[in-house]
């Protein structure tokens, strides 16, 4: 099966680079089309796939589509491409267009999955959710799962949870950046090196999000377990609560999801 990438921004390269490199779909399998011929000779240089000469042509050859434009670039991408989407799947990574939505766009006919990857998919260490459109089949989901599984870890949802999980896993590593980054300005207050403090706080996000997912304990229990009577990790959590971190966390998610739904609108 032939799978075209419209768009070749950096979510669509992790995603070519994943496959490729976990020996999932061939490269001669794959085609790309973006509007920038420079960006899309470059990264065919770099990968070796083919570029489509239109993205009329890039949906006529290919028996899936997986389209990684702007929410805004949507319907000028896919309304002049229903005629050549007839029978075929179309794989969106679109914030915030629905189901029901991408069907006007891309014609009756097109079968249709919803995914919201992370850019932690960059290094193989993506968090995927899908949901899968009524005309989509067994084996369309199938596919959608081995793309996504070559670059981190994949889930089944319904699609009214798709704009949750944007708020959470498609936003998240922004606020784990900001985290990581106010961890190490604290260490340069209490007088660690900027270099040292970086690399520790990094880590440290790194280390304690290993021992969630591989131990399988609640982060509760983990917190439980480091956190000793009239310690000085309760005294940092005391501050931690006094501040607001969980409800400030929590806030995030909400207005992220929310606004991934006022895109769909």
């Amino acid at each position: 099966m032939k799978i075209g990438f419209l768009g070749c921004g950096k979510m669509a390269s992790a995603l070519i680079e994943g496959v490729v490199q976990a020996g999932a779909i061939e490269t001669g399998n794959l085609a790309i089309f973006d509007r920038s011929s420079e960006a899309a000779e470059k990264f065919a240089a770099k990968t070796g796939v083919q570029i489509a000469s239109s993205s009329e042509a890039l949906a006529e050859h290919c028996a899936a589509l997986v389209v990684c434009v702007k929410p805004g670039d949507a319907q000028s991408a896919l309304a002049p491409l229903q005629h050549a989407l007839v029978g075929k799947l179309v794989i969106s990574i679109m914030a915030g267009i629905t189901i029901s939505r991408l069907q006007e766009m891309a014609g009756p006919m097109a079968r249709l999955v919803r995914v919201m990857p992370n850019t932690p998919a960059l290094i193989r260490q993506g968090a995927t959710a899908y949901a899968a459109g009524e005309t989509a089949t067994e084996a369309d989901a199938q596919l959608v799962e081995k793309i996504f599984r070559s670059v981190g870890t994949v889930a089944r949802v319904p699609e009214k949870l798709i704009d949750s999980v944007t708020g959470l896993s498609g936003s998240g590593p922004a606020y784990v950046y900001l985290i990581i980054e106010a961890l190490a300005d604290a260490g340069v207050l209490v007088g660690l090196p900027r270099d040292l403090s970086l690399q520790l706080a990094a880590q440290t996000v790194a280390g304690s999000a290993a021992m969630v997912l591989q131990t399988g304990q609640h982060p509760a229990q983990l917190k439980d377990a480091v956190t000793s009577p009239g310690g000085t990790t309760i005294a940092g959590l005391e501050a931690l609560e006094k501040s607001g971190l969980r409800a400030a966390l929590l806030s995030a998610v909400r207005t992220a999801t929310a606004r991934s739904k006022e895109l769909g609108a």
